[in-house]
């Protein structure tokens, strides 16, 4: 859907580092999709919610409030929240829900990032209507680093896009489906493109754009066609069929999902708050580095993986270099994961298909150029390897985003410990923080 930025839920932008304020009305409201009428949870009664614009450096203080039935949180997906891990948003990672009637201020600088993100929210599935687009604007006085275009435009997917014939336009996509990784294409037109998840690009030119849920990417669209209509096509991207057996019974089936084996269990109390707290019992710092079971993860697995269920987190040394490969299975069925870093920006160093082989994959690893972005694909019966620096003290989510998968227990978290000043210390929480 187109979102010209018409309603801003930052109501008030003061750009170039000063406080912007605004607030997000949690509310039910009747939307009519496909001649059906239903009642949806949004924010301030829009579907797509509005957006936030702001500019690299702002302050954004955004006061959310509780006006549903259901607990609420707010996710600034990508947003690096540099020492502000309260403002992050995942539910019971680092904060405890808003519960109804209640309210929660969100406050967080955005430093260093320029582009597309989204927000949206992150407690059960309630993202697929509580979204919206984050527009992050260069500072003031600072130009793009690619040709300045006519107009620009915001696309949640869906409807109509009108243009101008000899007019260049700079699409702001976003994919804030909870289950489809899609494919998006204009007919007619390649479209060239300049940052994704607010991180500029080498420019290159494509038809055809694959996005991922949680992905954002601008790209650059020149409407030099002869004047008609052209098709905008968005499709989902399907590369699994899980198979079930062809029987009758009667019973429950629960599937399940895992990291290294664990499948992850959310806490009751705030993993951050545990942490800074020192509050004992709520998690272990023993998620292991490794799968237990080494096998050969995209062939036939073993019967028995020996799954555990546990709320097992990962430690790191502030400021020191992580890297993952994170590795597809052929368990169940093969199939893609957009995987979602909290916290922090990551390189995409290498991906395969198959097995990762550490002795000769690392060879091919890109650590001249590789592209930087907070959520990547894991190809179907491949592997992808990132690293980060942990410069960022707190607790961090990372998970799977598809919805389905992340209920399942397709998440893990990681704990980066204080350094050794202020400036590399957490900050402490706020006084309105949610408690459980």
């Amino acid at each position: 859907m187109l979102l010209p930025c018409l309603t801003a839920m930052v109501c008030c932008c003061c750009y170039d580092g000063c406080p912007a304020y605004g607030t997000a009305q949690v509310v039910l409201k009747n939307i009519t999709r496909l001649c059906a009428t239903k009642p949806i949870v949004t924010v301030n009664g829009k579907f797509p919610g509005p957006t936030l614009l702001a500019r690299e450096d702002d302050t954004v203080i955004v006061r959310v409030v509780n006006h549903v039935e259901y607990n609420i949180t707010i996710h600034w997906h990508g947003v690096r929240q540099f020492r502000t891990g309260w403002a992050d948003g995942p539910a019971y990672i680092t904060q405890c829900p808003i519960q109804p009637g209640q309210s929660y201020i969100y406050n967080f600088t955005i430093t260093g990032q320029r582009g597309t993100l989204l927000w949206h929210a992150h407690i059960t599935w309630l993202r697929a209507t509580v979204h919206g687009a984050i527009v992050i604007l260069p500072k003031r006085g600072v130009p793009y680093p690619f040709p300045k275009p006519d107009k620009e435009e915001i696309i949640v997917f869906g409807y109509t896009l009108h243009v101008e014939t000899g007019k260049t336009y700079m699409l702001r996509i976003i994919n804030a489906a909870v289950n489809d990784e899609l494919f998006f294409k204009i007919a007619g037109h390649n479209l060239t493109i300049v940052e994704v998840d607010a991180t500029y690009t080498k420019p290159f030119k494509t038809d055809t754009l694959f996005i991922a849920p949680g992905q954002t990417t601008n790209a650059l669209l020149t409407a030099d066609q002869t004047t008609g209509k052209y098709l905008i096509a968005i499709s989902p991207f399907m590369d699994t069929v899980v198979a079930v057996d062809n029987l009758t019974a009667t019973g429950a089936l629960r599937a399940v999902a895992n990291i290294n084996n664990i499948s992850f269990v959310m806490p009751t109390t705030a993993l951050l708050q545990a942490h800074y707290y020192n509050i004992s019992g709520i998690f272990t710092d023993d998620f292991p580095g490794n799968p237990a079971i080494p096998y050969n993860y995209t062939g036939n697995p073993p019967s028995n993986l020996q799954t555990m269920n546990g709320t097992k987190v990962y430690r790191v040394a502030f400021n020191s270099t992580v890297q993952v490969v994170l590795q597809g299975t052929a368990f169940l069925a093969p199939e893609s994961h957009p995987i979602h870093l909290h916290g922090f920006n990551f390189y995409a160093i290498g991906k395969g298909v198959g097995n990762f082989d550490p002795v000769n994959d690392p060879k091919k690893f890109n650590l001249v150029d590789p592209v930087e972005r907070n959520t990547i694909g894991i190809p179907t019966g491949g592997w992808s390897a990132i690293r980060f620096r942990a410069d960022n003290p707190g607790v961090w989510f990372l998970h799977c985003h598809l919805e389905v998968h992340t209920t399942w227990g397709l998440k893990m978290a990681f704990v980066v410990d204080n350094g050794k000043g202020p400036n590399e210390t957490i900050l402490p929480p706020p006084t309105d923080l949610p408690m459980c």
